[in-house]
């Protein structure tokens, strides 16, 4: 007898090694060749039956080689040579040989193995035969984690019984002897058909018996041991066990394809819920930000105007609640929501989606624009209530200026109308009539005295109604009053001179005395009552500057009192001179000086008053001092605060711009310095409450202006805002980056590169490249064109740069570019970020799933039809992404489907946006 094809292939077959000394002792136990026949002829029956035939006698049925030819047919699905019908002992050895020669042309070494043995019907050598086809079809292409054939089918048993108790499978004798480990396959991966914990380690038959008859009703792996056989030899047979338990193999193995088709839909439609839900979010928020604005601008805007300095303020303590309490929660909104988009964005790419585009009116430069109308708004705001309040201090200091200038000049007017039309003259002497004209002129140089004053009502209540005063038309009455009554004055002035002037030839006694005295005594009394005028007058100043001008101007009139006390005792020594000269001649006076009403009683009385209101007049203005001392202390502080809060913000700024330049180590580093850094900017907040404190004090101190400083609170509140945003930005872009690098596979040295080239172009560090900085760019990174080919150079001229994409599978024609701009800027910014450029890199090395390997996963799961069922989804799904494809998923329209079938090739192109879903 020869080794039949003895030396073909010798690397197929070296995995069956162990199994070439067929001859040697392994068959001598009669119990072994039994469960061999028994199991071999059930392995043989399983596959024939396909073919409608079957063998009762493993070495009787395969004599003819015709059985032995279909079988082999059967299990690899190829067509053998034609045998031949005849009944010659001939023609049977060429179809035995037809069958081995198939057997050796799949790599298998027969060894010691003729076709004239297995015509005669040798039962070992037709067992050995059987064994080899086993191995080659059954068995060999079993590999776990790289181990051979039979090593792989045990490695693969361990794994799956490893969690069962009573289970160590370590051979295929003993180990499966009490029937626990049949069970625990089984139990696995359908545990709806065994009860494991129901089954004793000490009934191997019935184990065993209750396996073989489940594997054969529910799995259909027919019964190819005997119970009673395994648990009465000493030591099972190897053989035998090894090809029942491949059939368990092969048996679960679709299932396992089914589930690793299922965990990969359960993915992708796990991430389509997760970018799904942040766009639910967005919009959300984004609604209730645009929702708050829209309502908040309509107060700002509103200048419905006050009448007192204390509702203005109340309306400046509502705005600063708003500053400080309401409008910081929706500052970090719009960070939050800026950070959720970009996020989403990168997710999007990183699973190959198409880009979020948000409802109309809710991008992030739609949020962008109301915001900066809010604030522009918010500005406007603050700039009115201030100078509301500056115009009600105004109103309600010229207005108490006003009623006391009337009501000094109504005192003043007072019986002046009956004086002027009395018929004195008439009946009065000569020096009496001369005593009226005299008395006469010096009320008209009174008069001419209180001219200023009436003029100066006037002008204030002018200025009171340009200034939109409240209450004008009350002011409007009484300024109206005095000057007509200062008309008429003025009328009956003129009139009673001419009276006087007629009978001034007649009349000639007068009094030089009593004239002069009434001269000088009515200038001097006008003089003390501007004086006693000046020193009541109400002052509101701003500065010290101010103030001091005021006492300098209040000590220049201390300075002038000596010389107005010395006029007063001259005007008295006139009186006094009268006297004198009536009792020296015997002359009987009135009791009156015809010439003026001013009595030297009522000019002492009015110089004590003008000298009690000069100390009163000094504590007024040295209180005002102090108030401004304060006021300008205060000033001080806060400009120190700020000069020293506005430097730290600036130096933090040109920092965070020089570290996001600058960053070295991992991404993780990276993003761990980025957070501690921002801890450390946030723990710069108290000096900003600090400042807020400063500002709050000079506000309700009513101070205006501030020579120490240039800064505004608004401008480092905006300032702040902005240093918090941008370090917010920058850590939101590592995290992006790691993002990216996790899911495409991104070295770190390719995105250290990445990132020099980018900052390299990024002149104005404003974390985005221009399309001809990005153009520029891709450049820096080393490409060139040369003979059709890519190569590296580590230079590209400008020229080059469409050879560039060209040459990366990219034409970069006007179109073609729109159309990469299109994908790093999906939002038409004219600018690439740098998360958006490490995507365009990334993409063009890196493999995502696609839409087409999503439907090879359905269509597993289908069975291989063309549409899926909804019965299927639900068995192979988890439920809550079964009914996310249920509800999904369109009707099935094609002429083979079913009632209910769904359409999950339209469904899979919509996850991927080539579709609408």
């Amino acid at each position: 007898m020869v080794d039949y094809h003895a030396s073909n292939n010798q690397s197929s077959t070296g995995h069956m090694e162990q199994e070439n000394d067929w001859d040697r002792d392994l068959l001598l136990d009669p119990a072994w060749e039994k469960q061999q026949r028994k199991t071999f002829t059930a392995w043989c029956n399983s596959h024939l039956r396909k073919s409608g035939t079957q063998i009762e006698n493993i070495e009787e049925d395969f004599r003819d080689g015709l059985k032995l030819m279909l079988l082999l047919e059967v299990i690899a699905g190829e067509r053998l040579p034609k045998p031949e019908r005849g009944k010659m002992r001939v023609h049977k050895i060429n179809n035995v040989n037809k069958a081995l020669d198939f057997i050796a042309s799949k790599g298998v070494k027969l060894v010691s193995i003729g076709a004239e043995e297995i015509v005669d019907g040798n039962a070992k050598m037709t067992l050995g035969m059987i064994w080899t086809i086993i191995l080659r079809f059954a068995i060999q292409d079993i590999s776990v984690e790289e181990t051979s054939a039979k090593e792989g089918l045990l490695l693969w048993c361990q794994r799956k019984t490893a969690p069962y108790k009573n289970v160590n499978v370590q051979n295929f004798h003993m180990s499966w002897k009490d029937g626990l480990a049949f069970n625990a396959l089984i139990h696995r991966h359908r545990p709806d058909l065994i009860d494991y914990d129901s089954l004793r380690k000490d009934d191997p038959v019935t184990n065993l018996n209750n396996a073989f008859e489940v594997a054969e009703k529910h799995l259909d792996i027919p019964k190819m041991l005997d119970a009673e056989d395994i648990v009465n030899t000493g030591r099972p047979d190897e053989k035998a066990i090894m090809t029942y338990v491949s059939s368990f193999y092969h048996a679960f193995s679709g299932a396992q394809k089914a589930e690793t088709a299922a965990n990969r839909i359960c993915k992708v439609l796990a991430v389509n819920q997760e970018n799904e839900q942040m766009m639910e979010d967005y919009e959300k928020l984004a609604s209730e930000l645009l929702e708050w604005i829209r309502r908040t601008i309509p107060w700002l805007e509103n200048r419905t105007q006050e009448k007192t300095v204390n509702d203005m303020q109340a309306k400046q303590e509502d705005f600063r609640d708003y500053r400080c309490v309401h409008k910081p929660p929706k500052v970090q909104e719009k960070c939050q929501l800026e950070i959720s988009f970009n996020t989403l964005q990168t997710k999007l790419r990183l699973s190959n989606r198409p880009a979020f585009m948000p409802s109309e009116g809710r991008m992030v430069s739609d949020i962008n624009g109301a915001w900066h109308t809010l604030e522009g708004a918010e500005k406007g705001y603050e700039e009115w209530i201030l100078s509301e309040i500056r115009r009600l201090e105004r109103l309600e200091h010229l207005a108490e200026k006003f009623h006391q200038k009337a009501a000094i000049h109504e005192s003043w007017t007072d019986g002046k109308e009956a004086m002027l039309t009395q018929k004195d003259y008439e009946t009065s002497t000569l020096s009496e009539v001369k005593a009226l004209l005299r008395k006469h002129e010096a009320f008209e140089s009174d008069l001419a005295a209180h001219q200023d004053r009436v003029e100066q009502i006037a002008a204030i209540a002018q200025e009171l109604n340009e200034l939109d005063y409240y209450d004008s038309a009350s002011v409007n009455a009484r300024c109206q009053k005095i000057c007509d009554q200062w008309d008429t004055l003025g009328a009956f002035t003129h009139g009673r001179k001419e009276s006087l002037e007629r009978t001034e030839k007649q009349l000639e006694s007068i009094d030089e005395l009593y004239l002069e005295y009434a001269k000088r005594a009515a200038p001097f009394n006008n003089w003390m009552e501007g004086a006693m005028e000046d020193l009541q007058d109400m002052f509101i100043v701003h500065n010290i500057e101010e103030i001091q001008g005021l006492i300098t101007a209040h000590e220049q009139f201390k300075s002038t009192l000596a010389e107005a006390n010395k006029e007063r005792e001259a005007i008295q020594a006139i009186q006094a001179e009268v006297q004198k000269i009536a009792q020296s001649n015997g002359i009987k006076l009135s009791g009156a000086n015809p010439y003026t009403t001013i009595t030297p009683q009522s000019i002492d009385s009015k110089w004590a008053k003008a000298m009690d209101m000069v100390p009163l007049r000094d504590t007024a203005l040295q209180g005002e001092l102090n108030k401004q001392n304060s006021n300008d202390t205060l000033r001080a502080k806060f400009a120190t605060q700020a000069n020293t809060v506005g430097a730290y913000i600036q130096a933090k700024m040109e920092e965070i711009g020089r570290i996001s330049i600058e960053m070295n180590g991992t991404l993780e580093d990276q993003l761990t310095s980025l957070k501690e850094y921002q801890k450390t900017i946030m723990s710069y907040m108290p000096e900003i409450n600090t400042l807020e404190g400063y500002h709050q004090l000079i506000q309700e101190a009513l101070i205006f202006d501030n020579q120490y400083t240039s800064y505004t609170m608004e401008h480092l509140r905006v300032g702040w805002e902005q240093l918090l945003t941008t370090i917010a930005r920058t850590i939101n872009e590592v995290e992006n980056q790691i993002l990216t690098r996790d899911a495409k596979g991104i070295s770190q040295e390719q995105l250290h590169e990445y990132r020099a080239s980018f900052n390299h172009f990024d002149k104005d560090h404003s974390g985005a490249l221009m399309a001809e900085e990005f153009k520029a760019c891709l450049i820096s990174l080393g490409y060139d064109v040369e003979n059709d080919k890519q190569k590296r150079s580590g230079q590209m001229v400008s020229e080059d740069f469409r050879a560039l994409l060209i040459s990366t599978g990219n034409s970069l024609g006007d179109s073609e570019f729109a159309r990469i701009m299109s994908i790093v800027d999906p939002n038409g910014s004219g600018a690439v970020t740098f998360q958006a450029f490490i995507d365009f890199m990334s993409r063009e090395t890196t493999d995502t799933d696609t839409a087409d390997q999503v439907i090879a996963s359905f269509k597993i799961l289908a069975a291989d039809k063309t549409f899926i069922t909804a019965e299927e989804l639900r068995r192979e799904l988890p439920p809550d992404q079964a009914e996310y494809c249920i509800a999904r998923m369109a009707p099935y329209v094609g002429a083979d489907g079913v009632p209910g079938a769904l359409d999950y090739m339209s469904f899979s192109t919509a996850l991927y946006g080539e579709s609408d879903l």
